[in-house]
């Protein structure tokens, strides 16, 4: 038993910390419908980590590298903002595809450059959550702790925009500097959280909790306590699946993940025809 607190003990801290801002944020990116932002984000701040490793040999996990990952994910951020306001003709999910599309080729391009790219690659896509430290957990909980904080002061125009983008620009909202600031924050997660899960598993995190919540409420803190619930309990299954039966941490926790969104589609499924056969039979 004490093998095991050991072994997983660290990892699962570490999806505890990350799950509980992304299930905050996976709400938001579902209302938004901007699904790929977080994969399109992570890409654009390996950019920047690469090329600092390129320019000034700034190792990954480097204040240099995390400066340079962020600096992507500002101007990111401001170009995300201007488009959704100004640019009607193509949707900003398919801005945000090219924007991925281009920063992967240009992560490829520098990679077939800089000694030692690839490693930077599979860190990027794998993380090292089996081996995260107490230094990695701390650091991503006060600033995690330091964003929350800022999306709980901000929540209501946040809250309007993503739940009706045009009504909040008829309101008078500023609506390119709210958005702003939330895909900052959200660069700002994003970066740190890859660090340690890598991108599959974020996505996982930031995606699969919300869409449970959403076939079961659509009240945000009803939401935010399921998207919680089942990021916390698919990683615990999924860390005592990779333990005993030594399988990557990372994917084990995305299946399972994955899994339970197909349990909670199903069980509405069930629940949907229940609700049908009683009403039928009362009208009967």
């Amino acid at each position: 038993m004490l093998n095991i607190i050991d072994i997983i003990g660290l990892p699962l801290l570490a999806c505890v910390t990350i799950i509980s801002i992304l299930g905050y944020l996976g709400i938001h990116v579902l209302q938004r419908e901007v699904i790929f932002i977080d994969i399109a984000l992570a890409q654009i701040a390996a950019v920047g980590a690469i090329t600092a490793h390129i320019v000034f040999g700034a190792h990954g996990d480097s204040l240099l590298a995390y400066a340079f990952a962020f600096g992507c994910t500002l101007v990111a951020a401001a170009f995300y903002s201007l488009v959704r306001r100004r640019v009607d003709q193509i949707p900003l999910e398919a801005i945000i595809g090219v924007t991925y599309a281009i920063a992967t080729a240009a992560t490829l391009f520098i990679v077939g450059v800089a000694p030692g790219g690839h490693l930077h690659v599979q860190q990027i896509l794998a993380g090292s959550i089996l081996w995260a430290r107490w230094e990695d957990i701390v650091w991503c909980a006060v600033t995690f702790f330091g964003v929350g904080l800022c999306f709980y002061l901000i929540r209501r125009p946040l809250a309007r925009i993503s739940e009706d983008y045009e009504r909040a620009c008829s309101e008078g909202l500023k609506v390119v500097l709210w958005d702003f600031i939330f895909y900052s924050l959200l660069g700002v997660v994003i970066t740190l959280a890859v660090r340690i899960a890598g991108v599959v598993v974020v996505f996982a995190f930031l995606i699969i909790p919300a869409t449970i919540s959403a076939l079961f409420s659509t009240r945000w803190g009803t939401r935010l306590v399921i998207a919680w619930v089942s990021g916390v309990a698919a990683s615990l299954i999924g860390l005592l699946f990779a333990y005993y039966l030594d399988f990557s941490v990372g994917p084990a926790v995305a299946l399972f993940l994955g899994v339970m969104l197909v349990l909670a589609a199903s069980s509405c499924a069930v629940r949907s025809w229940i609700i049908r056969m009683i009403g039928g039979a009362v009208e009967g």
